[in-house]
């Protein structure tokens, strides 16, 4: 979907989702960087010596599973279901120990909770970033986006270039995702760039739950730690604001 090096609006990543019937083999060649993240199916990877069998069934309900390898490894998965796989990968000769991410492995966080009357309650899932892979150049997670409330949210912005990969349910579901001044409407399995410092908060419609990848670049000399919330904003989020019409309750 996307590639490292684009003449227009470069990400500067590679990201793309794999797909396999049961029983297939894909092996991924050593020299960038890469996360394969499990979305459904049964799958067993394979690195240097290591080997991990892991499912997963709903990315709504149940944590991310995760391999994310430095460019020297090679890395194979052979399916043992139907699977799809979303794999992003970026150029970084920085070393690093490869590793499996699954359960507890995550930090997976209520956002939102507790303010705005609960309009911005959403999962938010760290699988990996500056805190605990150091020398990667990419960061990953994934957000849950409750039925009609919104996410990334305060409104906020970084340098750092940034992908969106959605999914709904019901996959007939929509939602809204902005870019600065630009709004974009999202469906099942859209995928939008996040470039440029904008601000990109996002809302599914009333109905439908609405799932995100997100990954983020580290640029050189300026890695991702934390975003830029809109300072006009900001006051929504405080526990006690006084929001229309019944004041803070």
């Amino acid at each position: 979907m996307t590639r490292e090096g684009e003449t227009e609006k470069d990400t500067m990543m590679d990201f793309g989702i794999l797909l396999l019937n049961n029983g297939e083999r894909y092996r991924s060649s050593p020299g960038k960087e890469r996360a394969f993240l499990l979305m459904k199916g049964e799958v067993v990877f394979s690195w240097g010596t290591e080997k991990e069998q892991v499912k997963r069934n709903s990315l709504f309900d149940e944590e991310p599973v995760c391999l994310h390898v430095p460019a020297n490894i090679e890395v194979t998965i052979e399916s043992k279901t139907d699977f799809e796989i979303a794999i992003f990968a970026t150029t970084n000769n920085l070393t690093f120990e490869p590793r499996f991410y699954q359960g507890d492995d995550t930090r997976s966080e209520h956002r939102g909770k507790g303010t705005m009357r609960e309009t911005s309650t959403r999962i938010v899932r760290t699988i990996f970033d500056i805190s605990n892979a150091p020398n990667a150049k990419l960061v990953l997670g994934e957000v849950v986006n409750f039925p009609g409330k919104w996410s990334s949210y305060p409104p906020h912005h970084h340098p750092q270039p940034e992908i969106y990969h959605y999914r709904f349910l019901p996959e007939q579901g929509f939602g809204f995702g902005m870019l600065g001044e630009d709004v974009y409407k999202i469906k099942h399995g859209d995928t939008l760039k996040i470039l440029d410092d904008r601000s990109h908060p996002q809302v599914s419609a009333p109905g439908y739950a609405m799932y995100y990848i997100w990954a983020i670049r580290h640029l050189d000399g300026n890695p991702y730690t934390v975003p830029t919330f809109e300072p006009e904003h900001l006051w929504v989020s405080e526990k006690d604001a006084p929001i229309w019409p019944h004041g803070g309750e």
